[in-house]
């Protein structure tokens, strides 16, 4: 699965949780499904918008990625390891929302890869924004990220499952 098409299919997953599943915590640190999903949805927002900074861009940026970041392109995604952000980074995410609200803000994230699917590549790549651990990346590169991103939760979301299905 890629892009929107991973993204309509975390959507339609929502229907399989109950209220009381999609805020169930298992343990203290470890996420509710809402809150993965939330999780997922800012992410893509950031990385989208800084898609769309790379778009506005007037000058080009001669640097490029870190080693990690060369290497997550290379690979296609991230590594089959949970990942934790330092502290300072790792507020828990919002679990809140309804079942409703969250498919709603998904769809937005859908919108949004789907308006720009046939738009990206006209972006200058050398129109680039940093990332903190992967360096400087342009447009395409933003817009690959999130499903990237939202790819590496799935064993998240497998997990969390465990919990309550």
């Amino acid at each position: 699965m890629k892009g929107k098409d991973l993204h309509s299919f975390l959507k339609n997953e929502l229907n399989n949780y109950s209220p009381e599943q999609l805020r169930h915590i298992q343990k203290d640190g470890v996420w509710s499904i809402g809150q993965m999903y939330d999780h997922i949805i800012l992410v893509a927002h950031e990385y989208l918008d800084n898609m769309e900074a790379c778009a506005a861009l007037n000058e080009e940026q001669p640097l490029g990625k870190t080693r990690f970041g060369d290497q997550l392109f290379r690979e296609g995604g991230f590594p089959p390891v949970k990942i934790r952000l330092p502290d300072e980074m790792n507020a828990a995410p919002n679990n809140s929302d309804s079942k409703k609200e969250l498919m709603r803000r998904m769809e937005e994230i859908i919108q949004r890869l789907s308006q720009w699917e046939s738009n990206v590549d006209t972006v200058n790549p050398n129109y680039k924004v940093k990332h903190g651990g992967f360096g400087w990346l342009n447009a395409r590169e933003w817009y690959d990220l999130v499903e990237m991103h939202s790819r590496h939760h799935l064993r998240q979301k497998e997990e969390l499952e465990s919990y309550i299905l």
